[in-house]
Order: C-alpha cells, then structure tokens, then sequence
C-alpha cells in the first residue's frame, strides 16, 4: 500500500525526534562573546509537536554551569496547520516541554540564566542537551544563524509562473498577475505567491512590523486600509532575501490563508495555517 510522505512526516510529530548533524555548533552570549558551548557532535531534536527544532549538545561540550531551573513552564502556543492535528506555534516558548525531562538553568558570567536548557529522560539523547535558542548567539562553522536552527529536511522552491493569479478580499481585486514566482515549502500547505509591486491593484502602508525566517531572511510588512482587519500585514517582502532564494527580491506576497485566489479560473481552497488570523 502506497504511503503519501507527507503524511507519513505528519505522523512522526507526535514523537520525540533527532538528527546528528557533522556541522561544528557554538552557543556564544554578550557583547563580549562567552562561548558557552562548542561542539562537534551536535544534533537537531524537535519535541513532540514542535515543527522547529533546536540545537542539542553532548553535556560534556558545554562550557558553563548547569544546575536545577526553577523557572516557571511556558505555555504552549497550539495551532492549525492543513488538516492535521494542531502543532506547536514557533512561538511557544523553549519553556514548554511536551517530552519528560529536567529544565536546567546555566551560568553565564556571573548570572543564571534559568530554565534555557532541558535534558530529556529519553536513553537516546541521555548525554545530551537541549539549548533555548532564543537565549544565545549561533554560529554553525563560521556562519551566523538566525530565526532557528535550519531542517535539514526542509526546503524551498522557487519557479517562475505564467499562470494567472487573482486575488480578492470581498469582491475587490486586490492584485493580478500572470508573472509570478511561486514559492513551494516543505511542511506549508499551501503555494506562496511572490508578485510585482505593478500588479497589486491597491494601495499598500508600510508598517513597523519584521520577521526573520531561517531559509528566506528578514520580511517587511504591508498593510491594505480598505481591506479592514484581514488587511493588517497581510502583505510581505523580502527586500534582500538569503542567497537560498533571490528570485523573490523586492517582490510581494499575500496571506491568501485570509483572501480569495482565483489561480487560471479555478478558485482555491483557504488553507489553515498559523496566520489564517491577524495576529
């Protein structure tokens, strides 16, 4: 019986998972760079229902002190992504465990930093430990990480596109375009659709809005007045993306989780994903 792998990846979010991984890992931390652990014999592990993984290093390759944490556990973030479960949002704390363990606290020049490491009970990853990436600086070799650390599973697309894209928010044509680059991601349920500013039909408003993914680099934000609350940031651009994906430099693209996309004729199905609402 044909097994879609998809499908079969969405099955192991339940479970506690991990990946060796030969690139050498530092944790560094302040102005003054403290590393607080270097390794050659890092991992990757993704927690039950975490779709992004942190780094997790060998104890013995971890420089500072770690003692017991008494921080308070963090709440956990659950949302839609397709038709599967919900998943943890990448915005639910480094605090929130969903597999048995210890929450350490480590001492970085003189102050605890509590509760941004984590040794998981399972005798897979026994000698090994979980760091908050939120609380330190990365590099992998010599080459800074940001966002999270990136799947080496995961990977991103871009193709250029003549087929017509219409998009509308309440039977007003918000953009149209047969010249799009259409961007397909591991693990998102949907096609993103990166256009020309020349072919969205509506006025758009900058806003202080950023964020930073790991795979296409820092994104700006839009805002469409007209579309009211659907509207706030429901565009995007990256004005200068990672070397993965510069075909998409300077283009737009719409949350079309909250817009009606008409692609050749044919309407889609909204999706659910994790901004199908403003945040």
């Amino acid at each position: 019986m044909a097994v879609s792998v998809s499908q079969m990846l969405m099955r192991g979010l339940d479970e506690l998972r991990f990946q060796p991984t030969a690139k050498r890992i530092r944790a560094l931390r302040g102005d003054v760079v403290v590393v607080v652990a270097d390794s050659t014999r890092a991992a990757l592990v993704w927690e039950p229902r975490r779709v992004v993984p942190v780094y997790t290093l060998p104890v013995a390759d971890v420089a500072a002190p770690m003692t017991a944490s008494s921080a308070a556990a963090a709440p956990a973030v659950p949302v839609p992504l397709g038709d599967g479960d919900p998943v943890l949002d990448p915005r639910t704390g480094f605090g929130f465990h969903s597999c048995p363990g210890t929450a350490l606290a480590i001492e970085v020049d003189g102050t605890a930093l509590d509760g941004v490491a984590f040794r998981p009970d399972d005798p897979e990853l026994a000698d090994l430990v979980l760091l908050d990436f939120e609380a330190f600086d990365w590099l992998e070799e010599d080459e800074p990480v940001r966002g999270h650390p990136r799947d080496p599973f995961h990977r991103v697309d871009v193709r250029r596109s003549s087929r017509r894209v219409r998009m509308e928010l309440d039977g007003v044509l918000i953009a149209e375009s047969d010249r799009s680059m259409m961007l397909f991601e591991t693990g998102l349920p949907l096609t993103r659709f990166y256009l020309p500013r020349e072919d969205v039909r509506v006025a758009m408003t900058s806003t202080a809005t950023r964020t930073w993914c790991a795979y296409k680099g820092e994104a700006s934000y839009f805002t469409v007045e007209q579309a009211g609350e659907p509207g706030v940031d429901v565009a995007w651009s990256y004005e200068r993306p990672l070397p993965d994906c510069p075909q998409i430099a300077g283009l737009v693209a719409f949350f079309q989780e909250r817009l009606d996309v008409i692609v050749d004729g044919a309407p889609m199905v909204r999706p659910r994903t994790p901004w199908s609402e403003p945040a």
